[in-house]
């Protein structure tokens, strides 16, 4: 049966959305949630592990119960206490600009969380965490676009097909500059995500600057509640293409769907293309590579540092046989991210796909949401993502084995040179 070559038996499928019962009951990793997600689906918070139904978050009692709270005597605070009584003496605000006390040490909180120099590790007070977890639990309005930060600028990963961002012109690899005329230089991923987010029906002006222009462009985005696509499939000469949008919950069976439509198909060779596809659900991209390699094939290391041991992900062993493609290549971009990477570096590393298109983002962190007494959390880097041979993805993101650039105006145009190579270098 078609069906055996790519279900592993025996495995535990939840029958309401396909994916795996661990997915099911979110006891999963996800991937790439500093990528400020301006999505409308919960799943895109791709950094974050997951817990019993939710993000993995320490509750007020165990946090208490075991953190250190205690003074750190080796470090000499009198300066902020001298700087702090200094600003209460002379500083002079505004009638309406009060600061509060809890707000000024939010704010220092803010500032020691900012000094490890991670983007995607912040301190969120008490309303911006409600806001971050109402983000991860369901649908809220947006542009449809995923943004990182990229050499310290807060850069387009991929606007989602068909969303108001791609209907705008945004594309991947805009720096933004302002959002609604508010600079975003030193401003954190989830300050950008709180400004372009917005009500249905809303506007907001992007300000960009594009690679190889001399001006920036203002775009004008009208907010709207996004429906993310998942997958697409095509059959051009003997050549399948799947096409994958995201690694959210239902990705594997979708995957599952496209390859028996590759197999019923005849195709000798396969294009999985994974240009502008942020990431998601890491369990995803572990069960979609296991189609493509040998039960216990590492997928991805995950690397907590020199002093703790690596854990490694393996494939769990649902090939396609010999149904598998006699070669493949996957396609990427700079707005190929997180789980995207994953698959794609171990497709290459084990020498399953030929790599082919443009430089990757390069988001290979792993982040943990932590709740504080007060209602506020910190959102704190805890792990990197490694290639099976050891490559951070972070680093550089990954390298294809053949590179083939795709302007902007190629994309505007809907001129697709990659994979235009793709499938001359299948038919060759």
């Amino acid at each position: 049966m078609i069906d055996d070559t790519i279900r592993n038996e025996g495995e535990a499928v939840c029958t309401t959305c396909g994916h795996d019962s661990e997915d099911a009951r979110g006891n999963a990793p996800l991937l790439g949630v500093g990528l400020a997600v301006l999505l409308a689906l919960g799943a895109f918070f791709s950094g974050l592990y997951l817990g019993n139904g939710g993000v993995s978050q320490s509750n007020v009692a165990a946090l208490l119960a075991g953190a250190d709270t205690r003074p750190d005597d080796s470090v000499d605070l009198s300066q902020f206490w001298e700087v702090w009584h200094i600003l209460e003496d002379k500083f002079v605000s505004s009638p309406d600009e009060q600061t509060s006390k809890q707000e000024r040490v939010w704010g220092a909180i803010g500032g020691l969380v900012s000094s490890y120099e991670d983007p995607y590790t912040v301190f969120l007070p008490p309303e911006e965490t409600q806001k971050f977890e109402q983000d991860i639990a369901g649908n809220f309005s947006g542009v449809g676009m995923e943004v990182g930060i990229r050499d310290q600028l807060l850069t387009v990963i991929a606007p989602l097909p068909d969303t108001p961002a791609e209907k705008a012109g945004i594309v991947a690899g805009d720096i933004i500059i302002k959002i609604d005329g508010t600079t975003t230089d030193r401003m954190n991923i989830d300050e950008a995500v709180q400004r372009i987010r917005g009500e249905k029906g809303t506007e907001v002006v992007l300000t960009i600057y594009r690679d190889g222009e001399e001006e920036f462009r203002d775009i004008a985005v009208v907010r709207d509640t996004i429906s993310i696509p998942t997958s697409k499939t095509e059959l051009r000469g003997d050549t399948f293409i799947i096409t994958l949008y995201s690694f959210n919950a239902i990705a594997e069976a979708e995957m599952q769907f496209a390859l028996r439509e590759y197999v019923l198909s005849g195709a000798e060779t396969l294009i999985l293309d994974l240009r502008g596809n942020p990431g998601g659900y890491l369990q995803s991209a572990i069960s979609i590579a296991s189609y493509f390699l040998p039960v216990g094939t590492v997928v991805v290391r995950e690397n907590f540092g020199p002093d703790e041991e690596e854990k490694l992900y393996r494939s769990n062993g649902k090939t396609l046989g010999r149904y598998a493609p006699k070669e493949m290549v996957v396609l990427v971009d700079e707005g190929s991210a997180s789980a995207s990477e994953i698959l794609a570096g171990a497709l290459q590393e084990h020498d399953v796909a030929v790599l082919m298109g443009a430089e990757t983002f390069g988001k290979g962190s792993v982040q943990e949401l932590v709740d504080l007494h007060d209602g506020s959390s910190v959102k704190i880097t805890i792990a990197r993502w490694l290639t099976p041979d050891g490559v951070s993805i972070s680093d550089g993101g990954l390298t294809p084995d053949i590179v083939v650039e795709r302007t902007p105006e190629d994309r505007i145009a809907d001129h697709d040179p990659q994979l235009e190579a793709a499938l001359e270098y299948l038919g060759r």
